[in-house]
C-alpha cells in the first residue's frame, strides 16, 4: 500500500508545478502599466517576452537532464528559489533595465523546475490512479496560466500595490511550496554523467524518437496558439473593442487556457490518438473563427473563437504529452520532458517576438491574421500526417495501450533512494 508521505508528496510536487507556471503568466497583465510609467513601446516590451523564452531555452537545454543524474529534489530547490527571487525583483522593478533582468532569472528557474516537476510526478504517481501523473503534466501547465492571468489581472485592476502585491502573494506561495519538498520521497539514485548532462542538448531517448516525428506538429500548433493569445490577442481588446480593463485581458487568456484544462481532464479516457486528432481539427478551426470575428469586431464571436482554440491547445498537447510519457524509461523522462517543453516553447517565443516586431510597421490585426495563419497551417500539415501515416498510427496505438494499462507506473516506481 502506498504510503501517506508518497501521497501527499504528489500533490505538493502538482502544486509546485501550478504555481510556478502561474508564476510566468503573472507579469503578462501588469505590462501596460510598466509602459505606461517607463514610458515602454511594444518593440520593448516583446524584447522582454523574448528575454524569458531565451532564459527558460537555455536552461531546458543545459540543465533539462541534470534531476535524471543528481536526483529531483536539489534541482527543484534551487529553481524553485530562483523563481521567488525573481518575483522578488520584480515586486522592486523599477525600469526596463530591471524587468530584462527579473525575467531572465525567472525563465532560467522555470526552465530548471518544468522538466524535474513533471518528471518527479511521474515518479511518485499514485498506485490508485496511475494514470493521473500523465493527465496532470498536460494539464496544470494551462491551469496555470489561468490562474496567473486571472489573479494578476484582478490585483492589477482592483487590488492595493499593482507592482507589487501579485509577486509577493506567489513568490511566499513558492516558498512554501520549496520548504514542503522535505515530506517528498526522493525516488532519483544519484548517479555519474551529471556534468557531461550540463552539455546543452535535445534528448528524446530511442523508444520515444518515433512517436515524437509524429506528433511534434500538434505540439508546436498548440503551444504557437497559446504564444499568440498570451502576447497578441488581449492587445485587440483596448485596439480593436476599446477594452482596457487589465481583469478583461486575464480572463480572455483564462478562457483559451482554462478551456484547455477542462479538454485535457475530458480527454483522459479517450484513446489518446483520438485526442490528437481532436485538438489538431480544434487548433485549425480556433484562429479562424477567432480572426474572423477580430476583423467583425465582434467581442462574443471573440470568445466563441478562444473556446475553440482552448480545445486545441488541451488536447493538441495533452494527448502527445500522455503518448510520450508512456515510452519513457524511469531515467529519461526529465530529459525527454525538457525536450518537449523546448519544442513547446520555441512554437510559443520565437512567432510571439516576430509578431511584436512587425505589429509597429504592419499594424495589430494583420499581424494577429498572419500568426493565426501560421497555426493553421502547422496543424493541418501535422492533421494530414496523422491521417496518412501508418507509422503513427503504429506507434501511437502502443503508446495508447500502454497508458490504457498503466505501463508507465511500473516504470515510475524504481526502488525509493535515500533523502
Amino acid at each position: 500500500m502506498q504510503s501517506a508521505r508518497s501521497v501527499a508528496g504528489f500533490w505538493i510536487l502538482a502544486a509546485m508545478l501550478l504555481v510556478s507556471v502561474a508564476s510566468s503568466a503573472v507579469p503578462s497583465p501588469i505590462y501596460p502599466v510598466y509602459a505606461a510609467e517607463w514610458h515602454l513601446t511594444p518593440l520593448m516590451l516583446t524584447g522582454v517576452f523574448a528575454i524569458y523564452v531565451a532564459g527558460l531555452l537555455t536552461s531546458l537545454l543545459v540543465a533539462g537532464r541534470l534531476s535524471d543524474h543528481v536526483g529531483r529534489k536539489p534541482v527543484l530547490v534551487v529553481g524553485g528559489l530562483g523563481v521567488a527571487l525573481s518575483l522578488g525583483l520584480f515586486s522592486v522593478a523599477d525600469g526596463l533595465g530591471a524587468l530584462i533582468v527579473d525575467r531572465i532569472v525567472q525563465g532560467v528557474s522555470v526552465g530548471l523546475l518544468i522538466g524535474a516537476l513533471g518528471a518527479a510526478l511521474i515518479d511518485n504517481s499514485l498506485e490508485a490512479h496511475p494514470s493521473l501523473a500523465g493527465v496532470l503534466n498536460g494539464v496544470i501547465p494551462p491551469i496555470a496560466l489561468a490562474t496567473g492571468a486571472l489573479s494578476s489581472g484582478a490585483l492589477v485592476e482592483w487590488g492595493p500595490a499593482p507592482e507589487q502585491l501579485v509577486y509577493v502573494l506567489f513568490g511566499v506561495l513558492l516558498v512554501l511550496m520549496v520548504i514542503a519538498l522535505v515530506v517528498v520521497p526522493e525516488r532519483v539514485t544519484r548517479r555519474p554523467g551529471a556534468l557531461r548532462s550540463l552539455r546543452p542538448t535535445i534528448s528524446v531517448p530511442r523508444s520515444s524518437r518515433r512517436l515524437f516525428r509524429g506528433v511534434a506538429g500538434s505540439l508546436i500548433a498548440s503551444w504557437a496558439l497559446g504564444g499568440m493569445f498570451l502576447s497578441l490577442v488581449p492587445s485587440a481588446l483596448g485596439a480593436v473593442f476599446g477594452i482596457t480593463n487589465h481583469f478583461a485581458a486575464g480572463a480572455l487568456i483564462a478562457v483559451v487556457t482554462g478551456v484547455g484544462a477542462l479538454t485535457g481532464l475530458a480527454i483522459q479516457r479517450l484513446d489518446a490518438r483520438i485526442g490528437v486528432l481532436i485538438g489538431l481539427v480544434a487548433l485549425i478551426l480556433g484562429p479562424v473563427v477567432t480572426v474572423a470575428f477580430v476583423f467583425a469586431h465582434s467581442l462574443p464571436g471573440l470568445v466563441v473563437g478562444s473556446a475553440i482554440a482552448g480545445v486545441g491547445f488541451g488536447a493538441g498537447f495533452q494527448a502527445p504529452l500522455r503518448m510520450l510519457l508512456a515510452t519513457a524509461a524511469p531515467t529519461h523522462r526529465a530529459g525527454l520532458l525538457s525536450t518537449i517543453y523546448v519544442v513547446s516553447y520555441l512554437a510559443f517565443g520565437v512567432p510571439a517576438v516576430i509578431g511584436g516586431l512587425l505589429e509597429p510597421t504592419v499594424g495589430l490585426v494583420p499581424v494577429i491574421a498572419g500568426y493565426g495563419a501560421f497555426i493553421v497551417l502547422a496543424a493541418a500539415i501535422a492533421l494530414v500526417l496523422q491521417l496518412v501515416s501508418r507509422d503513427a498510427v503504429e506507434v501511437e496505438e502502443q503508446a495508447s495501450e500502454r497508458i490504457a494499462t498503466g505501463s508507465v507506473r511500473v516504470q515510475a516506481c524504481p526502488a525509493p533512494a535515500a533523502d
